[in-house]
């Protein structure tokens, strides 16, 4: 008896109780002869007649196909100009560079290379998961979606770091010790560290076949999809959770501070413009870590977590799917908020901008005047 089954989402799932370890893709689209139900039951089916138990789960991610292209649209025509301009920006004051600034500068590299990534994406998945792009930009395009995410939670821990001792500590001289020089070491750590964090990303991103047409896989091939979960809780736990829970130590700490009059225990504060500087930074910074890191990180460990139990049933996967991948574009947004952090903690750059708005907004009076 043969039975054809559609094969069709790179990042579907079907478990077979039989062999457990065995994952391939399934999804049913509206114009194909099966529905879900009617598929899990022809599965039902063959159990019955071969002896073989055998569940197959079909996930519905039609909506993918509308949200990623869309968000990633926005995020590319937000984000590319706007690290551009910081790039620029900040490499024009070069010579005298702070520490800041130079955490900046990376965060801004980091985020430009990723956003330059987003049209492969964008034409994939508005193209039904369609992959013409080769074996090697997939595997690249993965690298640089979770190089950039972790690289921008690391810029951005140490960013944190260097305000809160410059909060807590500003009469302390070992954080002077190395100035700018230092700074550019640790920066070149931090992309040291991320390389290796996201190497394996390179080995499990793979191009695979489904329904004829070549696809990108995003975590990993469905056969790998078990040995991609030590990695996977690995990746969160060392580049978000920890990362994480350093920013929210250093941010209590700091807001414990401004909180405290002008001089406590013989402990000068900052100036108000100082203190104003570092309360954006901590708004900012956090609405970056709530809006963007913690729901994918949350979500795709619940997921990785899901997607490996045996007994989960269908409708569960299904849900913990659509859940993920509804916050993965929150992961991109990133891209256009870092930029947003540079303008709120850089007093020049806001002074320039409305100079400039200011400018532009003349110059059309004058326009429309004549």
């Amino acid at each position: 008896m043969n039975v054809k089954m559609p094969l069709s989402d790179p990042t579907d799932t079907l478990i077979s109780r039989a062999f457990p370890l065995d994952f391939f893709s399934t999804s049913v689209h509206p114009t194909e002869p099966y529905t879900a139900d009617s598929f899990i039951a022809s599965a039902s089916n063959i159990s019955n007649t071969s002896g073989i138990g055998i569940l197959r789960c079909t996930y519905k991610e039609d909506f993918k196909r509308i949200l990623l292209p869309a968000v990633y649209t926005f995020v590319f025509l937000l984000g590319l100009p706007l690290n551009a301009v910081v790039i620029l920006k900040i490499w024009r004051t070069r010579p005298n560079l702070s520490k800041n600034n130079i955490y900046m500068l990376n965060l801004a590299i980091a985020d430009f290379l990723y956003v330059m990534s987003l049209p492969l994406l964008i034409y994939n998945y508005a193209s039904h998961d369609y992959w013409p792009f080769g074996e090697f930009a997939c595997k690249l395009v993965r690298f640089q979606f979770y190089s950039n995410l972790h690289g921008s939670i690391l810029f951005l821990t140490c960013i944190s770091v260097q305000r809160y001792v410059g909060i807590c500590h500003p009469f302390a001289m070992w954080h002077k010790q190395g100035g700018r020089k230092m700074t550019w070491c640790i920066c070149v750590g931090v992309w040291l560290v991320v390389a290796v964090l996201c190497a394996p990303t390179i080995h499990f991103a793979a191009t695979g076949i489904q329904r004829n047409r070549t696809v990108c896989y995003d975590l990993s091939p469905p056969k790998l999809s078990v040995d991609y979960y030590p990695y996977g809780m690995t990746l969160t736990c060392i580049g978000f959770l920890l990362p994480f829970m350093g920013v929210m130590v250093c941010y209590c700490r700091m807001a414990q501070i401004l909180c405290r009059p002008v001089s406590y225990q013989g402990v000068s504060m900052a100036t108000g413009e100082t203190r104003d500087k570092a309360v954006r930074m901590i708004i900012v910074v956090a609405a970056v870590f709530c809006i963007s890191f913690l729901p994918f990180h949350l979500t795709k460990t619940m997921y990785l977590v899901i997607r490996t139990l045996p007994s989960a049933p269908c409708e569960t996967r299904n849900l913990f799917s659509i859940i993920y991948k509804s916050t993965r574009p929150f992961a991109s947004m990133n891209s256009f908020l870092d930029p947003i952090l540079f303008y709120f903690t850089q007093p020049q750059y806001r002074k320039s901008t409305r100079r400039f708005v200011l400018r532009v907004t003349t110059l059309r009076d004058k326009g429309t005047s004549v």
